[in-house]
């Protein structure tokens, strides 16, 4: 079946949206990094794997694609990507290490070049760029980034490691649109539920609030992560990672609805900016697809 041109993008769009409360369902959680590290990829993984097993017509031939070198890439992406967004989310303040996630644009049009060649439209580094000014005042502008030293870079360097692992599994899923995208992803976030478990121990896991922790594993996640992945699959990486960065806006958002933890003038003035910028780039692809159609329908007309 063809899809719009548009799809991939409106697809993003609504898995970016759906993962902005993640970090706020973490801190309602009350629960410390690797608790959160547990409870969150035994929830994820095991949905994901349910819904593998229930809309997978060739399972034989998915888990021989497990064993891949693309398929064990994207587990162990996953794995860390989990294992350094719950524990840096435990650790630092949110919108320190939502700072970092937001270089995944960056990452993303890095490994897309590369590994498979493709160029990045000047049009998304321009946004790119436009976007981190946004974010460099939103959490440099006070509050929550006048964190202790240590725990800022802690915070910072934990989101790098997860812009870094998100980068990656969107241009490999983009090079290889065979790979069964629940089963790897469900499979990398049981390891790292399995770690967390581990670190934890069995007795300490019941602490803190489960519910908040299984409304963003078994919801939350699954649905984002399928979206953004699948969407990978239909638009650039650099344009998945670039709508991902409504999380970096809106997470701390949520965080200051459910927890009162204030946004500065100058975070709300950065958010500003990265939402106009990514809904501007949104109406200029858009536009290029609907001229790229029009074009199209004329040449056919001739």
């Amino acid at each position: 079946m063809t899809r719009h041109p548009a799809f991939g993008l409106m697809l993003a769009t609504f898995g970016a949206l759906v993962l902005t409360p993640d970090a706020m369902f973490l801190r309602l959680s009350q629960m410390s990094g690797p608790q959160m590290l547990g409870w969150r990829g035994l929830f994820m993984g095991t949905s994901l794997i349910v819904i593998w097993l229930l809309t997978s017509r060739t399972r034989r031939g998915d888990l021989t694609l497990l064993a891949s070198g693309a398929g064990i890439a994207i587990v162990v992406c996953q794995f860390f990507n989990s294992s350094l967004f719950a524990l840096g989310i435990a650790a630092a303040p949110v919108a320190i290490v939502l700072f970092g996630v937001a270089t995944t644009p960056i990452w993303a049009a890095l490994f897309a070049w590369a590994l498979l060649g493709e160029r990045t439209a000047r049009a998304t580094w321009i946004t790119i760029a436009v976007v981190a000014v946004g974010i460099g005042i939103a959490v440099l502008g006070g509050g929550e980034a006048a964190a202790e030293p240590r725990i800022a870079l802690l915070g910072a360097l934990a989101g790098l490691g997860v812009a870094m692992m998100l980068a990656l599994n969107f241009v490999v899923l983009r090079a290889r649109p065979s790979l069964p995208i629940p089963l790897l992803i469900g499979v990398g976030a049981l390891f790292a539920g399995a770690a967390g478990v581990t670190a934890t121990g069995p007795a300490q896991m019941t602490d803190g609030n489960v519910w908040a922790i299984a409304i963003t594993g078994c919801i939350v996640l699954p649905v984002s992560f399928l979206s953004l992945s699948i969407a990978s699959r239909h638009t650039a990486a650099a344009n998945v990672s670039l709508l991902l960065l409504l999380e970096t806006v809106l997470g701390p958002a949520w965080v200051w609805l459910a927890l009162g933890e204030a946004l500065t003038p100058r975070m709300l003035l950065g958010g500003t900016i990265v939402v106009g910028a990514i809904a501007l780039y949104l109406m200029h692809a858009r536009r290029k697809v609907q001229r790229r159609n029009a074009k199209a329908t004329n040449l056919a007309a001739k």
